[in-house]
């Protein structure tokens, strides 16, 4: 499929799912049955079918290689050029899947146990990223937050009018995310920290409140709920 001439040199997607399923009670939920598919292809489905994207990194666990090989193999995911392992940490995982992708003007990272994907999530991202070179999805906090001594003590009460949860899909410009990668060597949690070390802007755009990351067995009973109630692709 043809990049999207507005984008320039088109668009590569990290899908990260190289995590190690500690909650899950030794199941790999990458590969967990999530209504009638495993968690991995409900984000491997959105940017396959999202024309902008024009080539997929897949990273997983060194152990899930073949078996997420012969996933996209029956799936037909023709984006999907590779399938890597990750490393030790998250950033070692997306790195890993930067170095297999082709070089391109913008780069999109997605969490594979994120199942609730949608383009016009994808579009909004796009859309903010060509502003700031760097954007991510999120959405206000809805709770009051408590900063927390190790003592268990309240010590600060911020206001969350300016509080929001961080979430993927993270966008970037492929040099830009190179750069961050090739210069932070402090443990982050996701990429944007990495860009924010480079003193770079970071534009927030609006995820949803439905975008959760699956972590534990309660939380596919979640996801499912979500997606029942959406159209299917194509």
């Amino acid at each position: 499929m043809a990049a999207d001439s507005t984008l320039g040199l088109g668009v590569g997607a990290v899908v990260v799912a190289a995590g190690s399923s500690s909650r899950m009670g030794g199941v790999d939920k990458i590969f967990a049955a999530v209504l009638d598919r495993p968690l991995v292809c409900y984000a491997l489905d959105q940017l396959e079918a999202f024309p902008p994207v024009t080539e997929i990194m897949l990273v997983l666990d060194s152990g899930s290689l073949t078996q997420g090989r012969e996933l996209v193999d029956a799936r037909g995911y023709r984006k999907v050029t590779h399938v890597c392992p990750g490393g030790k940490r998250r950033q070692d995982s997306v790195r890993s899947g930067l170095d297999a992708l082709t070089p391109c003007d913008w780069v999109i990272v997605h969490d594979g146990a994120r199942p609730c994907l949608d383009l016009p999530m994808l579009e909004r991202g796009l859309a903010a990223v060509q502003e700031a070179g760097a954007a991510v999805a999120g959405v206000p906090v809805k709770d009051t937050i408590k900063v927390v001594s190790d003592q268990g003590a309240v010590v600060d009460t911020p206001d969350r009018k300016s509080l929001w949860t961080a979430q993927t899909p993270q966008v970037f410009r492929y040099d830009l995310l190179r750069d961050a990668h090739d210069r932070c060597i402090e443990d982050v949690t996701d990429d944007a920290m990495m860009v924010e070390s480079l003193v770079h802007s970071v534009k927030m755009f609006l995820g949803s409140y439905e975008n959760l990351k699956v972590t534990t067995p309660e939380d596919i009973i979640l996801a499912e709920a979500f997606l029942k109630q959406r159209e299917p692709i194509g």
